[in-house]
């Protein structure tokens, strides 16, 4: 073993790119627990075991935060007094960049588009979903916020709420940590669907079973889904390509048609054929489409990888 590299989630503001993990690192990482709670102090955890069993072997953090760092502070600041950024980083991070920043150089070289003029707005719709604004390169926009709860409707996740909705429930008697767990791990498509699943292949069967909550699911996923990207393709003043990605995005037939029957509007005509037809990487968009619209298989380990290997030869330190 050369090298280890790791995922992490939640780097802050003090790690806008990836780096050799050293003890500061790890500060930092431990740092940022409070803003990932569920994340961070297994990323730790793992970090400090592979350093015990590879005790002469380099560590890489990769953050799932730092692709998203070069948002502006209109888009990453909350409308509250700016005391609560200054003083305890509440913010929009962003999240799951590693796999924005893959399908996003993949798209932009499988459509031979240099990547300084690209836009793209991409949509990592798994279990966990998020979708960005990128523009040369850079992200403008993400909808995760300073954790993952926020944005697109997910597996078990709410996506977005209206903040009203957590005070009520907390003076209807619940605990912080039980509306925690609500909103987390009993939300999304778990709760709207009523199956006893959040994976969309149950939901889709269930739905075309004639199950009318599993149909609301579907509705409002992507519904959800839809209204971000018009928001992101205004934002960016038109787009190259919408790309798909994750679980959801590579494989489902179903909810791809239904997004992109949806966005005609942008430029983008659905192709059935070849929605049907893809399983891998291609293009499900007519040739005429203005809007492309790019199905690209992520591949966060090897972002991983690649990252890794950078941090590693940029120096004769290895930083």
């Amino acid at each position: 073993v050369d090298a280890i590299g790791h995922r992490v989630v939640h780097g802050g503001e003090a790690a806008t790119d990836p780096i050799r993990i050293t003890p500061d690192v790890k500060t930092i990482i431990r740092d940022c627990t409070p803003l990932a709670p569920l994340h961070n102090p297994a990323n730790l955890g793992a970090i400090e075991a592979c350093e015990r069993a590879f005790p002469h072997v380099p560590n890489v953090a990769v953050f799932d935060t730092a692709f998203h760092q070069t948002m502006s502070p209109a888009s990453f600041l909350f409308a509250v007094p700016y005391d609560l950024y200054d003083q305890h980083g509440i913010r929009k991070y962003g999240f799951h960049g590693t796999s924005h920043k893959f399908v996003m150089q993949a798209t932009a070289d499988y459509l031979g588009i240099p990547l300084t003029n690209a836009k793209l707005i991409t949509c990592h719709l798994g279990n966990g979903c998020s979708i960005t604004a990128i523009d040369g390169g850079k992200v403008l926009d993400t909808s995760m916020g300073m954790n993952p709860l926020t944005g697109l409707v997910m597996g078990t996740r709410c996506g977005d709420i209206d903040p009203g909705v957590i005070f009520h429930l907390l003076n209807s008697g619940m605990s912080g940590g039980d509306v925690d767990a609500l909103l987390n791990k009993q939300s999304g498509l778990l709760a709207v669907a009523g199956i006893g699943s959040s994976d969309m292949r149950d939901i889709v069967a269930a739905a075309e079973a004639g199950n009318e909550r599993a149909e609301r699911a579907i509705d409002m996923f992507v519904h959800r889904l839809v209204s971000y990207i018009g928001a992101y393709f205004a934002l960016l003043g038109g787009a190259d390509a919408v790309v798909l990605t994750g679980g959801i995005g590579e494989n489902s037939v179903c909810i791809r048609g239904r997004v992109l029957e949806r966005l005609r509007g942008l430029g983008c005509i659905l192709d059935s054929k070849a929605n049907e037809r893809i399983r891998g990487n291609g293009v499900v968009s007519t040739p005429e489409s203005t809007l492309k619209a790019v199905v690209m298989p992520t591949d966060e380990e090897l972002m991983i990888a690649r990252e890794t290997i950078k941090v590693l030869t940029s120096g004769p330190d290895g930083m």
